[in-house]
């Protein structure tokens, strides 16, 4: 049978899923900050630093964000890593990546910050490299997921872990009507309104719905060969940050 993966609700060939998700985040780039506060409420923001926050990254460390898009994970990071830490902000999408070397730039976090164009399934890093890897918002638009965690295994040092932040199954019984209505009728009105794109909205709803919920996800860090798999619930289960160790 013919490999496909999910593009949204729609099944595609895999290769065919990576231009579509290129495509999305070109569309959006310009936009896709103003985009997350507004989808949010500002919550997002509050995510990332809560995310950032529990890594309790040291000075001196090395990171890799991948699909670090705008730069928002990165620039936490490197406040904590220091003048002798270092961390790398990747995003396989050239557009996203040119918003968030500017971002680092502005916020004259150069000296601490190196800049990547990466597929998350294929890393051009070695063996043992990193201390944290993190990926936010992004591994449900990855198309072999099962690839992408492999390979932030293999450059991960002992005693390393992976951090994963993404939107996750609502655990709130009385509150998902309506977060299907937001997701599906507001949010692609939103996205025509303020990024003149309400296609790649709608597929952003879709893909949510389409990622593994907390506990396949947690199955499938764990097959990847991380140890001590955690869970944590933000918002009533609408994110989860889900923690491995390498071992």
């Amino acid at each position: 049978m013919k490999a496909s993966a999910d593009f949204g609700f729609r099944k595609v060939a895999p290769e065919e899923k990576t231009r579509l998700v290129g495509e999305v985040f070109s569309s959006v780039a310009s936009k896709y900050d103003v985009m997350n506060d507004l989808m949010s409420a500002g919550m997002h923001r509050l995510w990332k630093r809560d995310f950032v926050r529990s890594a309790h990254l040291q000075a001196g460390q090395r990171a890799l964000d991948l699909a670090g898009g705008t730069g928002d994970i990165s620039k936490l990071m490197a406040r904590a890593v220091g003048d002798t830490g270092f961390v790398v902000l990747s995003d396989i999408n050239a557009a996203m990546l040119g918003h968030g070397r500017d971002r680092m730039l502005d916020a004259g976090c150069f000296g601490r910050v190196g800049m990547a164009r990466i597929n998350a399934e294929a890393l051009p890093f070695a063996k043992r490299t990193f201390d944290l890897v993190t990926i936010a918002f992004g591994l449900r638009n990855v198309t072999d997921k099962s690839r992408a965690l492999r390979e932030m295994h293999r450059v991960l040092k002992i005693g390393g872990k992976v951090m994963v932040l993404e939107f996750s199954e609502l655990r709130v019984e009385a509150l998902k009507a309506a977060y299907d209505g937001y997701s599906f009728q507001v949010l692609p009105r939103l996205g025509k309104w303020i990024a003149g794109d309400a296609e790649s909205y709608r597929y952003l709803a879709e893909s949510i719905r389409k990622h593994p919920n907390q506990e396949a996800l947690k199955l499938l860090i764990e097959q990847s060969g991380f140890a001590r798999v955690s869970v944590r619930n933000l918002f009533g289960g609408m994110v989860a940050i889900h923690t491995g160790w390498s071992v």
